[in-house]
């Protein structure tokens, strides 16, 4: 019996562990024995949960490893977890007990070297931004109501179904399609051929010139959508004249023409619910306007109803306050004549009692009175007017006599000569003339003659010899003796 009991019972009084005691023992022994760990690998599988918390994969060639970001950790990352990105990570290993899987717990995350690729468009998006092509000041507005949109996508595959599809139940409206490949090297020319060929056309031609632009292309990792991400891709973007939505890839998904693009939509559907309204809601808002408009002209045509109602019950007593208007004016009226006759009757005794005192002394006595003034100043005024003329007389009489002792001429007429030079100016002296000046001579008839001085300038004779001008200047005859005197003038 006990041989038999010891071999049905190898364990002996080892206890059975429970699944979830054994899950947790082996959570505990992780997390203690790899409490840090530093890992490098690339990034798959990211995914951003609405609750916060990042879910993404660590690979490297060979092996793959879960790992998670705490919603609280997400903020502290130097960088944006993304899918393809070769990064290094610091954190701990631990387990999930529900599906026995272990996973490593991140705490910090920086680039790893960022990869060729990475660094390039990184410093290809430090470079466009430095040219303002970032800049949302020079982003277009989108069209609120397009009459043609245009997509740049390929032909096949599920984008376009998608977008004429969303189209087609918003907005029916005119979709031109330019095909490209939209992965690979030759991408990144296609589809900026197609965007200066959309924004070459001219409108009102053959072909409509689509309002707003749709650049589509699926998910898929780093270098499928490496196209997107061409620097001359990117200028013809933002050199084009027609707004342009990027809808490249998925919402965690970004180009570098999402930058400079007008508006970034984070699916193909997406873009094309962005770039259309939706018909149904226009045109319930437009039922909803006219509807409103009928309420409020009813309302304001009920109001004037209702004014009008009004104004009609109180124009039905228009004859009564007619009525009572005439009433008024009919004992108005009747005492009117002897409320005139008593006016009158009041100021006729007033004018009569004004009348009694006056007479036509108290206007003629005023008058004598100012008579009399007047001949009194008259009288006193005459004599002294008569002495200002006398007065301003000798005056005027004074000022004639000096003006003609003041005449220049007047000299002339006594026998006396005026010498000026050429320039006008008057010769005090004659030792002033040089021999062969010209001079003018004015006389007292008036009459100006040219001379021109000859010789040299002699002394004046010395006082008391004879003058050469009186000598030969002929003696005044005497009178005869029996010839009678002159009598004196004065």
């Amino acid at each position: 019996m006990t041989d038999s009991a010891t071999t049905a019972d190898p364990g002996g009084n080892a206890q059975p562990y429970s699944v979830s005691e054994l899950a947790f023992a082996l959570k505990r022994t992780l997390e203690n024995a790899y409490g840090f760990v530093r890992l490098r690998g690339e990034l798959s599988k990211v995914t951003h949960h609405s609750n916060g918390h990042v879910y993404l994969t660590l690979k490297d060639d060979r092996s793959a490893i879960d790992g998670v970001v705490w919603k609280g950790s997400v903020r502290n990352l130097s960088v944006r977890p993304e899918h393809g990105l070769e990064v290094i990570v610091t954190g701990k290993i631990t387990t999930y007990p529900q599906g026995s899987r272990y996973q490593i717990v991140i705490e910090t995350m920086e680039v790893a070297g960022v990869g060729a690729l990475l660094a390039q468009l990184e410093r290809l998006k430090q470079k466009l931004h430095a040219e303002g092509l970032f800049d949302s000041a020079r982003k277009r507005p989108l069209p609120d109501m397009p009459a043609v949109v245009g997509v740049i996508t390929s032909p096949t595959g599920a984008v376009i179904r998608d977008i004429l599809h969303r189209i087609r139940d918003r907005w029916p409206c005119r979709v031109i399609v330019w095909p490209v490949v939209v992965q690979g090297d030759a991408a990144a020319v296609q589809v900026a051929n197609a965007i200066r060929g959309f924004n070459a056309l001219s409108p009102g031609g053959p072909v409509p010139r689509p309002d707003v632009l749709i650049v589509a292309r699926g998910g898929g990792s780093v270098e499928d959508l490496w196209a997107f991400n061409d620097e001359a891709l990117a200028r013809t973007v933002a050199e084009g004249t027609i707004p342009l939505i990027s809808a490249v890839g998925h919402e965690t998904d970004t180009t570098l023409i999402d930058f400079v693009s007008d508006r970034r939509a984070p699916t193909p559907t997406g873009a094309a619910e962005i770039a259309t309204p939706v018909l149904a809601e226009l045109k319930a808002l437009v039922s909803d306007l006219g509807a409103r408009m009928h309420r409020c002209g009813g309302r304001v045509v009920e109001d004037r109803r209702a004014r009008i109602e009004h104004a009609d019950r109180a124009l039905k007593r228009v004859p009564d306050l007619v009525r009572l208007a005439e009433q008024r004016f009919d004992i108005v009226s009747g005492r009117l004549g002897a409320g005139l006759a008593k006016n009158a009757a009041v100021h006729e005794r007033d004018l009569v009692r004004v009348a009694s005192r006056l007479s036509p002394l108290l206007l003629q006595r005023p008058q004598a009175v100012q008579k009399d003034r007047l001949d009194r100043l008259s009288v006193r005024l005459e004599p002294s007017v008569r002495r200002g003329l006398e007065r301003l007389s000798e005056r005027l009489q004074s000022l004639s006599k000096l003006y003609a002792s003041v005449d220049p001429d007047r000299p002339l007429q006594r026998g006396f000569a005026r010498v000026t030079r050429s320039d006008g100016s008057i010769v005090h002296a004659g030792a002033a003339l040089a021999s062969g000046e010209g001079v003018s001579i004015k006389f007292g008839d008036q009459v100006t003659r040219q001379a021109v001085i000859d010789g040299a300038a002699t002394e004046a004779p010395p006082p008391g010899a004879p003058s050469v001008v009186a000598a030969a200047r002929p003696a005044r005859a005497r009178p005869k003796a029996d010839a009678p005197e002159q009598g004196d003038l004065f």
